[in-house]
């Protein structure tokens, strides 16, 4: 054996499920080494034999050329003794050591699975369940680690001799593709009527013909109806009872999708990727859409791609556009289970195609796009993202943050890497609430992780606080909302030291017991100061207020104005509020028992309810979103004012309202104003963290706070900062709302215990 030497290789990250046993077989046997791989609970170990020029190559290639859907996060090599192995293999799977290795997201189905599909000569023709080891589900089927098919919920389904043969060929793309099925020996689809009873009449036919189907994906049940059919559409919208919040639709293919939306190179190369999310792309308005109907009130339009072969098989060279929209009924969770679908959408979907592949993790589609100065900026990270790692800073003990009460996520930390969950929604509704309390327990198992810290809103009514102040025998730690969103921001742009943040939202429990919105943070990880926010003005009604934008409108023309012009104003402006509201309202404002709000989210509801866009919100943050979407281009800004009360930067932009009034006299279309409203407080917000700079020296600042979403304020701002000489950050791995919550919650737990 001289000259010939031993290399013992660990490496961690995602790298199960993705075909990295065969590269590593196919490039140790290229390079005529010997030895074995092997899967574990802790990741992906080899030992490899050969001259030592060759092994250094072969461990170059072996990270430098890994599969594409591989996440390394760390690679290990150790000189050993040779052992004279007399070939290379690939041994069974082992579940001993620390569970390091991650799970990979579902993928989307890759294109030699699509060709198979079409294929009327290959035997997985028409097959909706067909998959490789570059696509196909992951977490949603996946059980427990290491990750092989006894653990996941193809473990019912055993292989026929064929699916076997290729499983067990380390030269096949389906070696060790654990959903690997066939129609002979896989999971199967059923069409069935709302009874339960089979029907025999394909489901392209059923969706020409204007029906309703609800269709078992990848991660839960899907309502589609043909997107060109108005008749079917507002059918849908009318049996979900989904008023105004705007659909998804799933487009054939990227030539399809054109026919409807504007596409740039960055935004189709997201709707071609393996997590395939729905990407909110400019509508072209195609007049075969009704965009009253589909996203009234808005200039955008969410798009996905056919991301399962079961979807894929959904259209024909007719119908070539669906909308694609989650089956849950109200705030309730996705819909998984078959029974459950026929019980809770009986009345909604006209028919249902199921499927006998048990969903055991329930993920919701990723919702995404691409900023005007190409960052990607999420609405939602799911199905595509979840459960890869957002990596940290530093490495940090096992702590688990459980996030807010809306859009709600949890994270939990290992090691150098925090994992943040699917969304889970309104954790006010009880079946969210439980799967929340479920899928904690299924990530501590992945993980194999014990938290001994909990991270939580400050807020004392939130059901997560609630349920973590119940937990003995760990450490509870409280964190401030926008705190908590600012150390989110500054964690996963992996900043050090003091930082300044503008976070704006609806709604944030205050140290001072009022309901923070926009605040000037500054602060590092382990504490903060608050130094400027929103001027205080009344909230009465709390949340009454936020579902109803034309009451904070005349919360803001009482505060501008005074009584007898601000009632003037609302009696011309605001014709949803009833003289019984408007007094019953005067009474609790001038008895001055209300609580105090510096929410810059209802300031953009009283904007956009004053002007007509939207009085009243169907779906949370609508009178934001169709104020941006209203907004048409106009050069100058309303007026403000930036005191200096008790040590803090109040920002007051009361001074606007009566200009704003006077180009409502002079007919200053609607649309004008919004845009003067965006630049007025663009500017606001940038002369004040001037000042704060001039007094802190700190020239770094994030933005975050769910009002980011707002693509003329967070681009018209960083280019503001910028242009003053700020270094600015945004979040773009995670939503900058409630759906990021949670790693700030973590990563400030962290610095508490240290």
């Amino acid at each position: 054996m001289a000259g010939i030497k031993s290399y013992y290789i660990k490496i961690s990250g995602i790298v199960q499920g993705v075909g990295f046993r065969p590269h590593v077989y196919r490039l140790a046997t290229a390079y005529n080494l010997t030895g074995w791989v092997l899967n574990s609970a802790a990741g992906v170990f080899m030992e490899v034999e050969g001259e030592e020029e060759t092994l250094q190559e072969f461990a170059r290639r072996l990270v430098e050329d890994a599969p594409p859907l591989a996440v390394i996060r760390n690679c290990s090599i150790e000189e050993i003794k040779p052992q004279g192995f007399k070939s290379f293999t690939i041994r069974e799977s082992e579940s001993r050591g620390n569970r390091e290795v991650m799970i990979s997201p579902d993928i989307a189905i890759c294109e030699d699975c699509k060709r198979e599909v079409r294929d009327p000569g290959d035997r997985r023709y028409t097959y909706p369940f067909i998959n490789c080891t570059n696509c196909g589900p992951r977490f949603t089927i996946i059980k427990d680690i290491p990750y092989d098919r006894a653990k996941t919920t193809m473990a019912s389904f055993p292989m026929c001799p064929e699916c076997r043969q290729e499983y067990e060929n380390p030269l096949h793309r389906r070696f060790h593709a654990q959903p690997n099925a066939c129609p002979v020996c896989g999971p199967h689809a059923t069409l069935v009527d709302e009874n339960g009873q089979p029907v025999d009449i394909p489901v392209v036919d059923l969706l020409k013909d204007g029906k309703i189907v609800a269709v078992k994906g990848l991660g839960g049940f899907h309502l589609a109806a043909d997107a060109t059919n108005i008749k079917a559409v507002k059918a849908l919208r009318e049996r979900k009872r989904r008023d105004a919040k705007p659909f998804a639709v799933m487009a054939r293919d990227l030539e399809v999708a054109r026919r409807y939306v504007r596409i740039n190179p960055l935004e189709e190369k997201w709707l071609n990727s393996p997590q395939a999310p729905i990407v909110i792309l400019e509508s072209s308005f195609n007049p075969a859409l009704v965009a009253d109907i589909i996203h009234p009130g808005l200039k955008t339009l969410g798009v996905m791609l056919p991301y399962t072969p079961i979807h894929y098989l959904l259209f024909d060279n007719e119908l070539d556009l669906l909308i694609m929209t989650s089956a849950n009924i109200s705030d309730e969770p996705l819909i998984i289970d078959n029974d459950a679908a026929l019980h809770k959408l009986k009345g909604i979907a006209d028919y249902f195609l199921v499927h006998n592949r048990e969903i055991y993790n329930p993920c919701d589609d990723s919702v995404m796009m691409v900023t005007k100065i190409k960052t990607p900026h999420y609405f939602r990270r799911a199905r595509g993202f979840v459960p890869l790692g957002i990596q940290l800073p530093a490495s940090v003990e096992p702590i688990l943050a459980v996030g807010g009460e809306m859009k709600n996520t949890f994270c939990i930390t290992r090691g150098g890497e925090a994992f943040l969950s699917q969304h889970w929604g309104d954790l006010n509704h009880y079946l969210n609430y439980h799967n929340f309390l479920n899928g904690i327990e299924r990530f501590k198992n992945m993980l194999s992780v014990k938290p001994e810290v909990i991270a939580h809103d400050l807020h004392p009514n939130y059901q997560t606080t609630r349920w973590a102040r119940q937990q003995e025998n760990v450490k509870i730690i409280a964190v401030q909302h926008h705190f908590a969103h600012m150390a989110a921001a500054m964690t996963e742009n992996h900043l050090q030291g003091e930082t300044l943040g503008l976070i704006c939202d609806g709604t944030g429990w205050g140290t001072d017991g009022a309901i923070w919105g926009c605040e000037i943070l500054k602060g590092d990880y382990r504490k903060f100061e608050r130094r400027g926010h929103l001027k205080y003005l009344p909230l009465p009604g709390g949340d009454l207020t936020a579902q109803r934008p034309y009451r904070m409108a005349l919360v803001y023309l009482l505060a501008a104005l005074g009584e007898n012009k601000a009632l003037q104003a609302a009696r011309k402006y605001l014709p949803d509020l009833a003289d019984a509201e408007r007094d019953l309202m005067l009474a609790r404002i001038t008895g001055g028992k209300e609580i105090l709000t510096s929410s810059c989210g209802r300031l953009f509801d009283a904007v956009g309810a004053l002007l007509g866009i939207c009085p009243i919100n169907h779906y949370e943050g609508q009178a934001a979103i169709e104020l941006e979407a209203y907004a048409t281009k106009k050069e100058g800004n309303y007026s403000y004012n930036i005191d200096c009360e008790e040590d803090k930067w109040i920002m007051n932009p009361l001074p606007m309202w009566p200009e704003l009034l006077a180009d409502l006299e002079k007919k200053m279309p609607a649309g004008e104003i919004a845009y003067k409203f965006h630049l007025t407080m663009v500017k606001m917000f940038t002369d004040v963290l001037e000042k704060v700079r001039e007094e802190s020296g700190i020239n770094q600042v994030v933005l975050g706070g769910g009002v980011f979403h707002n693509q003329i304020l967070l681009v018209g701002l960083l280019h503001s900062l910028q242009a003053a000489g700020f270094t600015a950050y945004h979040p773009q791995q995670l939503p900058p709302g409630d759906g990021g919550l949670s790693l700030g919650q973590a990563i400030i737990a962290s610095e508490v215990i240290s």
